[in-house]
């Protein structure tokens, strides 16, 4: 397992690498993990409907091809890009977007604040307000598109939309639950965790 802090990306030429990324890979090809921040942009998944997306304004909007509605993603987000062949790992999709989850619950739990996933909203949730969201897409046999952990966000920009298809969904973040991280640490934190979920190893 290859794991890059790929810094500052603008959204669509990332999501046009994962793509490519993906389709150009083998059954040689190492599984690998992108940590990537995004300029301010809102995402609308295949399922996604227009009437979620309240009043976007000066922010773009990019209809790609992730599972869910609609989310925002921005400065202070770290975005978790799994690059597996889950057949190849025999991994279920479940599993992966569970591990995807109890990644931040445990790397909360550290810090002593309590945090749970949801079985009708896939995500991490704190007190009833969203931490991370989770998105993803299997071609081929392998994961694209991910999941984006609020680490210290602007959250306004979540006002603008229904997060996720959820009217009134209230968002947080790690440094309003009193976790003081840069994005880079949090990968770091991160990490360990997902691969243990995983029963992964890395390199």
């Amino acid at each position: 397992m290859k794991t890059i802090f790929r810094g500052r990306q603008d959204y669509i030429p990332l999501w046009r690498e994962m793509q490519n990324f993906t389709d150009a890979r083998d059954e040689n090809t190492a599984d690998e993990i992108w940590f990537v921040e995004h300029p301010p942009v809102f995402t609308m998944g295949l399922n996604a409907s227009a009437e979620h997306l309240l009043a976007p304004g000066d922010i773009p909007v990019v209809q790609i091809d992730r599972g869910g509605q609609v989310t925002y993603h921005g400065p202070g987000q770290l975005m978790v890009y799994p690059l597996i062949d889950i057949r190849r790992s025999n991994i279920g999709v479940r599993k992966l977007v569970t591990a995807l989850e109890q990644s931040v619950v445990d790397l909360v739990a550290a810090h002593d604040v309590v945090a749970a996933a949801r079985a009708d909203a896939p995500g991490v949730y704190v007190a009833g307000e969203k931490l991370a969201s989770v998105g993803l897409r299997i071609r081929r046999g392998a994961s694209f598109h991910g999941m984006a952990l609020n680490v210290d966000v602007d959250l306004e920009p979540f006002t603008l939309i229904n997060p996720c298809g959820y009217a009134e969904l209230q968002m947080t973040d790690l440094k309003r639950l009193g976790i003081s991280l840069s994005l880079e640490d949090a990968s770091k934190k991160l990490l360990p965790h997902f691969l243990k979920h995983l029963g992964f190893s890395a390199e």
